[in-house]
């Protein structure tokens, strides 16, 4: 009797350090990447559509955003929620619209980009958008998402990229990344990625006027976006300067 007591003892103590040492290697693993490596619970990434609303239409300024077309995240994607009449799109993306490569956030829930599209971008851009949260809230990983994305644009499922296709990203409320917050208010222009080079864009975090963004930029989608940034945010205040998109 004693001898099956000390057993069982053993084994618990055994199955009590399995679990700590379980505990502590996962806590070093959230050290690393505090992130989720996946879809986090869908309800973390929506918000109160009202408040999408505002969120979405503080990317621009408000004579455009008065009148664009509003798209809030619902559980099967972006949905209308406002009609507008002047041709302009405004949403506020999630994190799964970062690059598909070397983005720890790429699954970060909080994470809030408002945009608000020409009509040129709505068309030809916004796609990009849907597609992606599609694949997303499918469940699909960030490779199987590359994988998918790169399977539409190979049936044609994105139209082509129209010249004078903008977007405006001025909503000092965004939350972009954990680097910069809300970073700086910016215009981005779309290219083919054959005229990457025509802009001598630099790369992001340098204090030049134009700057190349990351993603995009023919991996997989063939688009090249310049990121431009501008000294006030879309109420009217100032920049801080010392901040860079992205």
């Amino acid at each position: 009797m004693k001898r099956n007591t000390v057993k069982m003892i053993a084994l618990a103590c055994f199955a009590l350090a399995l679990a700590l040492g379980v505990v502590r290697h996962a806590q070093a693993q959230d050290a690393k990447n505090p992130y989720p490596t996946s879809l986090a619970p869908l309800d973390q990434y929506l918000m109160d559509s009202k408040a999408e609303i505002a969120l979405a239409r503080s990317a621009a300024p408000p004579s455009v955003a008065k009148d664009a077309t509003v798209m809030v995240l619902g559980r099967d994607g972006y949905e209308t929620a406002v009609e507008g009449t002047n041709g302009f799109v405004c949403n506020v993306d999630r994190s799964w619209m970062d690059q598909f490569e070397k983005s720890p956030e790429f699954w970060n829930p909080k994470r809030r980009g408002p945009v608000c599209y020409n009509p040129q971008a709505a068309r030809t851009l916004l796609p990009i958008t849907l597609i992606r949260t599609k694949l997303a809230l499918a469940g699909k990983s960030t490779a199987e998402m590359n994988e998918g994305m790169k399977a539409a644009i190979e049936k044609g499922e994105l139209p082509a990229l129209e010249p004078g296709a903008m977007a405006y990203m001025l909503s000092k409320q965004g939350f972009l990344n954990s680097r910069c917050g809300n970073c700086s208010p910016h215009l981005m222009f779309y290219v083919p990625v054959k005229d990457a080079h025509t802009w001598g864009a630099a790369p992001l975090g340098t204090d030049a006027p134009v700057l190349l963004a990351t993603h995009f930029n023919g991996a997989p989608e063939p688009v090249t976006e310049f990121i431009v940034p501008v000294s006030a945010w879309s109420d009217g205040t100032s920049a801080d300067s010392g901040d860079h998109a992205h």
